[in-house]
């Protein structure tokens, strides 16, 4: 069983095209655009870069950072094929060793998910550093509701012409394993199968916000997805600023 975002990159966002990418990358944009936080960003945990070409097209000098190599190759790919030009690089979100000081670090879509409790203030501290005084955090996590009431002991399945993805998704304790399978379609009309293993951790809005405090951030606000209420969301948006 192959660690999560190989083969599963390539099928990335063509497999969550039903998310409204245009809706989300935009209420980033008028938030950070509200907040006044600077033009040049990292966006952390970027996987294929969605959001990092929303924001270059919006006017924003955009960096990429993700743990898998093979998103890397695909952000870049993308952002090719929309001429623009996005400087990618491999990092670990709970250790980040970022090139240089940003105005904004985004980190949208689950990056911190992947991140343990225990790891959780230390990964926060090295974001802290990445970002120049005054500078705007803003982290998006899927929701303890979401994890344990809608992910949590179910199977999510897709079933496409030319791809099938199937995850069967497990809680234990203080996280949710995902045993993630894609069946892709040769062009022989045969299927090729890949195994993939996902760990997302189960983080309380408390447990976070505590976190990025003792990390030295101002806590903004709080804020469930595009900014509706947090009870019952999907999603929660931590909104810092660097003191």
């Amino acid at each position: 069983m192959k660690e999560a975002y190989g083969p599963l990159a390539e099928w990335f966002e063509y497999l969550n095209d039903d998310c409204d990418y245009a809706s989300w990358s935009q209420y980033f944009i008028n938030g950070l655009s509200a907040l006044d936080a600077g033009r040049e960003g990292l966006e952390l945990g970027c996987g294929s870069g969605a959001f990092c070409r929303a924001l270059t097209r919006a006017g924003y000098r955009m960096e990429g950072a993700d743990l898998s190599a093979a998103m890397l190759t695909k952000a870049e790919a993308l952002a090719r094929e929309e001429g623009l030009h996005i400087p990618f690089f491999l990092a670990d979100a709970a250790a980040l060793k970022a090139p240089k000081k940003y105005d904004l670090i985004l980190s949208p879509n689950d990056c911190f998910n992947y991140i343990p409790q225990n790891k959780l203030a230390s990964a926060f501290r090295y974001v802290y550093k990445a970002l120049k005084a005054g500078g705007i955090f803003w982290a998006d996590v899927s929701s303890e509701y979401k994890l344990r009431h809608k992910v949590a002991d179910t199977i999510s399945a897709d079933d496409r012409e030319d791809v099938t993805y199937l995850s069967f998704n497990s809680l234990k304790e203080n996280r949710v394993e995902m045993d993630v399978t894609l069946f892709v379609r040769r062009r022989d009309g045969a299927f090729d199968r890949f195994d993939e293993h996902h760990t997302q951790y189960i983080h309380k809005e408390e447990d976070l916000s505590a976190a990025l405090v003792k990390a030295g951030f101002e806590l903004i606000r709080t804020e469930g997805h595009l900014g509706e209420a947090k009870e019952g969301s999907d999603r929660l948006n931590f909104i810092c600023r660097k003191k």
